[in-house]
Formats: structure tokens, C-alpha cells, sequence
């Protein structure tokens, strides 16, 4: 009897081993690392030269390195709308930049909308966001009301470095100005805070201090950079790294990519230190493609960036790691920003309401090769007010825009998106075309006007997608 106990245990351990799991490590610490407007050639694992990440890299060496990872809209408010609920942003009208509009219930996340951090709540996880918010400054939206335990960041779209910069103490005196939000205080919670040190290295020094604070706890933390997004703004220490870079718009964006670099090796130095790494799952992503004329960013061979509905507008730098379940590997099939919350919900055993289904999938069974098909068949992206879509099915990419003419990519033969091969595959189109359907009558339209709407005296911020 003794020796079928011993046997039944060296079975179950080799088939926890074999699925990619191990039993500790069920329910990890969550650790999302967002960057802002970063370009997809910009990080040392998609092969940038001229800005070394280290330290991201270091993320995908002990991970997974996602080749085809994409996120689910080519701006900041959607795409960070969608990578909080796990749902397509355009299913519940969040299709636009939301403006700065600190007393408008409306202007950002809808209500109905379950954020990750409400769903861990239920499971006993303690969640905080350092950085970027961008989905409503109305009071009701803020983080601290949809989920968080705690904040310390700013509720718009971007903000300026420099602590001297920041004039504006009050955060809902800002009326209806996203260039003046760029001025706030940031807020610790409810309350504005004068910082003094820049920005980037600000968000850093407190994800290292939240996950000292919280390490004997089950935590959340998302680390949402608005970095390396315009002003572009970098401290001489970090320019000093870049003696080489002659450009000084390149220059300066490369010593912001730097200034996160840093942060999140000292982030991750910390989980080490604290043995928490092996226990701990940490993703690294950018909200979107590179804006590359605006802040000087590189998507590569991708086709534009920032806003578009091609490959560089929405196909990013993706990476995970989960040190001691997940082994070191490239994933070459298309993923998207929405499994991560479908991956956390399984591994937590969160619950999903019904009537609001994720539309991610739950990624470990397909990276450690347990499940050998596609994660996703189709991607999808639609721009409702330029009336563009792209339908990405296996390799093959429908685009569509204003004006009615489609355009038809081999993705695995043209990752440029540089040869139009719709009129030699019409039968191709016409599927891509039909699936297309299908999902657009599953949407709805925009519930609210977006930054590009905004009326009155308009700063540079404020024409920004």
C-alpha cells in the first residue's frame, strides 16, 4: 500500500510537471508592465540596437517572447479598456480617446464593465495601479472605485515629467483640458501629492515598494508607464546613456525607453530579493504601435503605427514570464492582450458573469504545448469613426477602410503589408469579408465623443489619438 502511495505521488508530480504547472503556483502574484506609444522595434528581443533593454528583455529570456502578440486597439484609452475588462472595447462603445472631463460620469469605463482588479477582489487579492489611468476622471471612475486598493498616478492620458512642470494641484479643477492635465499633481489615492523626482523613476521606486509592502500577500500590480508617450522629456542621466544617437528627438525618446528599463529592473531585482519571482507572473506590453513621426519610436518592418489599422498600429512588444512553470520559449502563434485577463481569471478561478464573456483565452495551455492549436483564429480591430477595419484569420489579414476597397494580406510572407493580394484571392476576401460581419453586428457604436472631439481651444495634447 505505502509503495502505491509513493507510485500515485511520482505520477500526479510528472503530470503537473508535463501540463506546465506546478502545484504552488497555482494562484501567482500578477504583475502587468505597461509601456506607452513604445515602437515594436524598440526592445533588444525584437532586435533594437541602438536602445539596449536589458532589463525587458531580461522578461523575455526567462518567459515567452510573443512574435504575433497584438492588443486589441491602435490607441491608449480603448486598448487600456480592453486590457482591463478582456473584452473587445468596441462590444461596449469604448471606441475613442475618452476627454479630460472631470465631471462626466460617462466620459470613460462603462459601469457595467468588470474590471480585472474588481474580479481578483472577490478571490482576496490586494491590487494597485501605479502610472496612467485614462479611463474616466470623473470621481466614479476613478481607480480606487473600480477595484484598485490603491492609486498613485494620474487619471488622463499623458503627463509631463519634470515635478516643476506639475502646477496644477487639483486633478478635477482641470476642466475638459487634456493639455492641462499634463500639469496636475499626481495622486496617491484621493490625495495630490508633490512629487520630486521624475516621473518615470517616481512609478518605479513605488512598484518596488508596493510589492515590499504586499509581499506576504496575494497582489496585483499593474504598472502603467505613460512613458515613453510625448512630451518627450528625459533627465541628463539618462541622455548620457545615448552619446551615439545624433537625433535629438530619438535621442531623448530612447533615454525615456531607458528610464523605464530601469524601472522594471528594479522591479524585477525586487521580486528576486524577496523570492517572489517563481511565484509571480509578470507581463510586459505596450498599449500600441509606436506614433514613429510624433515621438521618433521604430515599429520595424511593421506598416505605420500609432492609431493605424495596420500591423504597426495594434502588433506590439510582448512578453511574459513565470519563472518555474513556464519555460523559456518564442511563441510564434497570434495572441492578444485580451488573454491576459482570460489567463489570470483561470490560474485565480475568478468568477465571469454571463452576460459579459471574456474574449481572451487563458494562455498557459498553449505556451507550455499542451494545447498545440491556435490560441486565436481571428484577430480583429475596427475603427468606427475613420469606418476602418482589419480582420487578421491564420495568416491571412483583411483590411478594409472609408473607402470600400478591401485589401488582402499573406502576413506570412509579407509582415510589411506591402503586396495587395485581394484581387488574386477573391474567395479569400469574400471569407474574411463574411467574418467580418459576423463580429461587427456582435458591436455597438461609440457611447461617448472622444479627445479628437473636443471643443474650444485646443492644446497639442488634445489633437493627439
Amino acid at each position: 500500500m505505502k509503495i502505491n502511495r509513493i507510485a500515485l505521488i511520482v505520477v500526479l508530480t510528472c503530470l503537473f510537471q508535463w501540463s506546465g504547472y506546478s502545484q504552488n503556483a497555482q494562484k501567482p502574484n500578477i504583475i502587468i508592465i505597461l509601456a506607452d506609444d513604445l515602437g515594436y522595434a524598440d526592445v533588444g528581443f525584437n532586435g533594437c540596437k541602438d536602445i539596449p533593454t536589458p532589463n525587458i528583455d531580461r522578461i523575455a529570456t526567462n518567459g515567452v517572447k510573443f512574435t504575433n502578440g497584438y492588443v486589441c486597439f491602435s490607441v491608449c484609452g480603448p486598448s487600456r479598456a480592453g486590457l482591463l475588462t478582456g473584452r473587445y472595447p468596441q462590444r461596449f462603445g469604448y471606441e475613442r480617446n475618452p476627454q479630460y472631463r472631470p465631471h462626466d460620469p460617462n466620459m470613460g469605463l462603462p459601469k457595467e464593465e468588470t474590471t480585472l482588479a474588481e474580479s481578483l477582489k472577490q478571490v482576496g487579492f490586494t491590487s494597485g495601479i501605479i502610472g496612467k489611468w485614462h479611463q474616466g476622471a470623473d470621481i466614479s471612475n476613478h481607480p480606487l472605485n473600480r477595484g484598485f486598493d490603491e492609486f498613485f498616478g494620474h487619471l488622463g492620458g499623458g503627463h509631463a515629467y519634470f515635478p516643476e512642470l506639475l502646477t496644477i494641484k487639483d486633478s478635477y479643477a482641470v476642466e475638459n483640458s487634456e493639455g492641462e492635465s499634463y500639469k496636475t499633481w499626481i495622486m496617491r489615492n484621493h490625495e495630490p501629492i508633490q512629487t520630486k523626482k521624475y516621473l518615470t523613476d517616481e512609478f518605479s521606486d513605488e512598484a518596488v515598494q508596493f510589492v515590499e509592502k504586499h509581499q506576504k500577500e496575494s497582489f496585483f500590480l499593474y504598472l502603467a508607464y505613460n512613458a515613453p508617450h510625448s512630451p518627450l522629456q528625459a533627465t541628463q542621466e539618462y541622455l548620457n546613456r545615448f552619446p551615439s544617437i545624433q537625433d535629438t528627438k530619438r535621442k531623448t525618446y530612447a533615454a525615456m525607453v531607458s528610464a523605464v528599463d530601469y524601472g522594471v529592473g528594479k522591479l524585477l531585482d525586487k521580486l528576486e530579493s524577496l523570492d517572489l519571482d517563481k511565484n509571480t507572473l509578470v507581463y510586459f506590453l505596450s498599449d500600441n504601435g509606436g506614433p514613429e513621426k510624433d515621438n521618433s519610436s521604430d515599429n520595424g518592418v511593421l506598416r505605420e503605427g500609432k492609431s493605424s489599422i495596420y500591423e504597426g498600429g495594434y502588433r506590439v512588444p510582448f512578453a511574459m514570464q513565470w519563472k518555474g512553470t513556464v519555460k523559456p520559449s518564442v511563441y510564434e502563434n497570434p495572441i492578444s492582450s485580451l488573454d491576459i485577463f482570460a489567463t489570470i481569471a483561470a490560474l485565480s478561478k475568478v468568477p465571469i458573469k454571463k452576460d459579459r464573456p471574456l474574449d481572451g483565452v487563458n494562455m498557459i495551455p498553449y505556451i507550455t504545448g499542451k494545447n498545440k492549436g491556435l490560441p486565436h483564429e481571428t484577430i480583429y480591430l475596427r475603427k468606427f469613426d475613420e469606418k476602418g477595419y482589419s480582420v487578421r484569420n491564420k495568416d491571412l489579414k483583411l483590411v478594409l477602410k472609408k473607402d470600400g476597397v478591401p485589401q488582402l494580406y499573406d502576413l506570412a510572407k509579407d509582415i510589411g503589408e506591402q503586396n495587395d493580394i485581394a484581387q488574386q484571392y477573391p474567395e479569400e476576401v469574400k471569407k474574411l469579408e463574411a467574418i467580418r460581419k459576423e463580429w461587427d453586428s456582435q458591436l455597438i457604436e461609440p457611447i461617448f465623443k472622444g479627445l479628437i472631439m473636443s471643443k474650444g481651444k485646443k492644446t497639442k495634447e488634445d489633437n493627439k489619438e
